[in-house]
């Protein structure tokens, strides 16, 4: 019977061990399944945290954390601007990268942009990728 309890034991360990050291493989893949499944069925894990909804409003994006020293909406806010706030699309796919790769709001803007570049055509450095263009210096 001990050597049962030993075995387990040690295949415990050693499976703990080959987890937690290619997690960087495995958890975005399975933090993707989850999201999927949730964008499916909403209501599956609806015992988990999500955030009360804010006003459209630049100061519920201020209040989001979608702000920053060089994307600075305090002017707006200052300037009493009626608008909406920022996309709410976008807002969504910034705040998941955010939580995702714990990155701060303006590496995350720059990530959401160079997916959106990617998905359109556009080459990292703002060229097109299309190899018929044609640009004159």
């Amino acid at each position: 019977m001990a050597y049962l309890l030993y075995s387990l034991v040690f295949l415990t360990i050693i499976s703990g061990t080959v987890l937690y050291l290619t997690r960087l493989r495995w958890l975005p893949i399975l933090q993707d399944t989850i999201d999927n499944v949730h964008e499916r069925w909403p209501r599956a894990g609806g015992f988990l945290y999500s955030a009360l909804p804010t006003s459209n409003s630049f100061a519920g994006d201020v209040e989001a954390g979608l702000s920053s020293s060089n994307f600075d909406l305090a002017g707006n806010i200052e300037g009493g601007d009626s608008r909406g706030g920022l996309d709410n699309i976008a807002k969504k796919e910034i705040l998941k990268i955010m939580n995702r790769r714990k990155v701060k709001f303006d590496e995350a803007r720059r990530i959401y942009m160079e997916q959106r570049f990617s998905a359109n055509g556009i080459g990292a450095d703002g060229r097109p990728k299309d190899p018929k263009f044609v640009s004159f210096s």
